[in-house]
């Protein structure tokens, strides 16, 4: 059996062809003034910090050298338990749309951000993550219609995530940080 490491090798190569998603979508433009401001965290395939959050809010801020100071804060499990924050610094990747960025939290580290689908109204945005590891559905509002989350559970699912890793995230506001 002289060709069995070649055949695993290669079975392992096609299955990862294979289960690599399709490209994805961002919007095709997104005005950085209007988008910048507090969104409440409604609904996210969490990464590990996010788990068991209240109170869950996003704040960008624009800077003079064109970075988006962003301040992340949150509850862990109750409502009154202590307010904590976590700040980055997001850079725009794509200037045509200014729907991609990269987010730096620690030195020399940089996260995908993609604003895969935005409100008209600048009221609801889905941010998502080529790898479709994490995903966030947010709002101005810390609450928003039924009708709502299931258009964004049926679009969040159309970008290729399982929805089924989806989690609410209670909201009670409004711990939504001042501009600076």
């Amino acid at each position: 059996m002289p060709h069995k490491p070649l055949l695993l090798m290669l079975s392992a190569l096609v299955a990862g062809c294979a289960a690599s998603p399709p490209p994805l979508p961002s919007v095709a433009h997104v005005d950085l003034s209007r988008y910048a401001g507090s969104w409440y965290v409604i609904a996210s395939i969490p990464t590990w910090i996010e788990k068991d959050t209240v109170n869950a809010i996003e704040h960008y801020e624009l800077a003079p050298d064109g970075s988006i100071p962003a301040t992340f804060s949150y509850r862990r499990k109750r409502f009154d338990a202590p307010l904590k924050t976590l700040s980055s610094t997001a850079t725009v990747v794509d200037h045509v749309s200014n729907a991609e960025w990269a987010v730096q939290f620690v030195w020399p580290f940089k996260a995908e951000y993609r604003i895969a689908w935005l409100a008209a109204d600048y009221a609801q945005v889905i941010v998502a993550r080529s790898k479709r590891d994490y995903v966030w559905y947010m709002a101005r509002t810390p609450s928003v219609s039924d009708a709502d989350f299931a258009a964004a559970r049926r679009r969040i699912a159309e970008l290729g995530y399982d929805v089924a890793q989806l989690v609410r995230v209670p909201q009670r506001g409004p711990d939504a940080p001042a501009a600076r």
